[in-house]
């Protein structure tokens, strides 16, 4: 017979997370984000040439969509303006809201999310430092598209320049629409929604979220369909990487505590073989002392051979004799 005890999970490994370091490091990730979107302008020919080829190419394949939702936005500000909102918006504001709702709901998978999130940003940035790319609006005017952020200006807070506030468009860079971190980073958001949601409300949300997204910034002329593609694969290439990166990380966490001393004493799982006619002590007294005084949990399994009493705490002489009982739960057995 075969005992097992399981232990809280979630409530153990949130242990391990703390927020004093998740959120500088979450920081550090965004302020590389946002200053290499600045830093790295690239040369603005080149920019309008590569986005130039990429609107060619789309062109030649008939997968250039962007010109039909673009011309949609424009004509109905019923759908133009908020879709200028979801764009200026929801893409820094929904990303951090799912990672505390995964940190809050599902710490077992936090990490993974986290890393997985993070790794992907940084395989972006590459691509905006290495192609920079002009989105559709700020292609040559014969290209025919409208920048629906200039023209619905007016009803929000941002300018003429992306989606920066007014004023503030100096500190951004135009020229990072290869890949589409806004499609990349509302997949991810989508994905985690879908996967780890417990009603069919936020499952849902986790399909439309992405897709709003690809159709708003095509149609606020942000993005070709080419970026959303690469936003895509980004995200694809950092899943495949995250748990090798935390493996890396966590060789190296361990290769400094051991050089410091400081290695925690880790949770053991120990397997308790109890002999014919001996009891075993109840699970939440059974610990086992580790070196230096430091106590390891209770046992998690216990195994009982064929024969021995049903209840490990109990005597096996109990219960009216020293056989009566064994030999009543033979007849009924």
């Amino acid at each position: 017979m075969t005992i097992t005890a399981t232990a809280p999970r979630a409530a153990a490994y949130r242990g391990r997370l703390r927020w004093w370091t998740e959120l500088p490091l979450i920081a550090v990730i965004y302020a590389l984000y946002s200053g290499a979107r600045l830093l790295v302008r690239g040369d603005v020919n080149d920019a309008v040439e590569h986005g130039a080829d990429i609107l060619h190419f789309e062109q030649l394949t008939h997968l250039d969509p962007e010109r039909w939702f673009n011309q949609l936005f424009t004509h109905h500000a019923f759908l133009g303006v908020p879709a200028d909102f979801a764009y200026a918006s929801l893409h820094y504001v929904v990303t951090p809201s799912v990672l505390v709702w995964l940190w809050l709901r599902r710490p077992t998978h936090y990490r993974n999310a986290r890393t997985w999130l993070m790794v992907s940003t940084l395989i972006g940035l590459v691509g905006f430092t290495v192609v920079p790319t002009a989105p559709p609006r700020l292609l040559p005017g014969a290209h025919g598209f409208m920048d629906t952020m200039a023209q619905y200006g007016s009803y929000g807070w941002w300018g003429t320049d992306a989606s920066a506030p007014r004023g503030m468009g100096h500190l951004t860079n135009e020229y990072a629409a290869m890949p589409s971190l806004h499609v990349g980073w509302s997949l991810w958001c989508g994905i985690m929604l879908f996967r780890y949601g417990r009603n069919w409300f936020v499952r849902a949300l986790g399909v439309i979220y992405p897709l709003m997204t690809a159709f708003v910034v095509m149609g606020t002329a942000n993005h070709y369909l080419m970026d959303a593609a690469a936003g895509v694969a980004t995200m694809g290439v950092g899943f495949l990487l995250a748990k090798p990166a935390l493996r890396v990380v966590d060789g190296l966490q361990a290769r400094v505590r051991r050089r410091l001393g400081t290695e925690p004493v880790h949770e053991a799982v120990v397997a308790v073989s109890v002999a014919p006619g001996a009891s075993a002590a109840p699970a939440d007294k059974q610990q086992a002392a580790a070196p230096g005084g430091a106590k390891v949990p209770a046992p998690r399994t216990v195994s009982v051979p064929p024969g021995a009493p049903d209840d490990p705490g109990r005597d096996p002489g109990a219960a009216g004799g020293s056989g009566a009982g064994r030999g009543e739960r033979s007849r009924m057995s």
